[in-house]
């Protein structure tokens, strides 16, 4: 009798109107996932992971979630403890409340999302962009995989960072002038990350292959 082959893993990409969608797509293809943009909550109801790709404003972002009903379906989707990966404002959205627009946000996680600050002629602009070192928690994580857990860089483009009141799931940090920052969490099969995979060329897509492989897919299920 033929074996089938295995199951690729289905990624729902978030499509709420805004944000970085055509290269976190083409990156998850690129390295082996059934992936597809999404625009409302039923269609991404039978998918392996769910992805929140971000960019642009927290308080349009905030009220095309609310629009789409997709608030309460992430909310939902991280309580079951489904997979998922946050992206840059994918992140940011978990938290309580936004310095950016003074704005409330889905209010997962305790903590809130602050500007950066620096004086005046201290040489660090604002937005943070380009290329920095992640300092991961735990060098042992398979998420890590063909990762240096100290020192590889990524790519970052923000002007806001979160600030978790509890660090129980901090996962990431990166310093940027005097101050280190949380650059990723990660709690059960929930990762998001601050900087960009999808801009992090061969590291960022060795990320997205192992929260790949993390996936268990049960073809019986399809």
């Amino acid at each position: 009798m033929p074996i089938d082959p295995p199951q690729q893993p289905r990624i729902a990409i978030l499509d709420y109107g805004m944000g970085n969608l055509r290269s976190v797509h083409r990156a998850f293809l690129a390295v082996g996932a059934e992936a597809c943009l999404v625009e409302h909550p039923v269609d991404a109801e039978k998918a392996d992971a769910l992805v929140f790709p971000g960019q642009g404003a927290i308080t349009d972002t905030m009220h095309l979630l609310k629009a789409r009903g997709w608030d309460g379906f992430i909310r939902d989707w991280i309580k079951a403890d489904r997979s998922f990966f946050g992206i840059c404002l994918g992140l940011q959205a978990l938290f309580e409340y936004s310095e950016e627009g003074q704005s409330e946000c889905l209010g997962i996680f305790p903590g809130v999302v602050r500007r950066f600050r620096f004086p005046l002629g201290s040489g660090f602009k604002i937005p943070h962009m380009g290329w920095n070192s992640v300092r991961f928690a735990d060098v042992n994580e398979p998420l890590l995989k063909g990762i240096d857990a100290q020192q590889d860089q990524f790519y970052f483009v923000h002007s806001y960072y979160v600030d978790p009141a509890v660090n129980s799931f901090s996962w990431a940090a990166t310093l940027y002038g005097d101050l280190e920052f949380c650059s990723g969490i990660k709690r059960g099969n929930l990762v998001a990350t601050q900087f960009h995979p999808e801009k992090s060329q061969k590291k960022g897509l060795r990320l997205y292959r192992n929260f790949l492989d993390r996936l268990k897919i049960d073809p019986s299920c399809s």
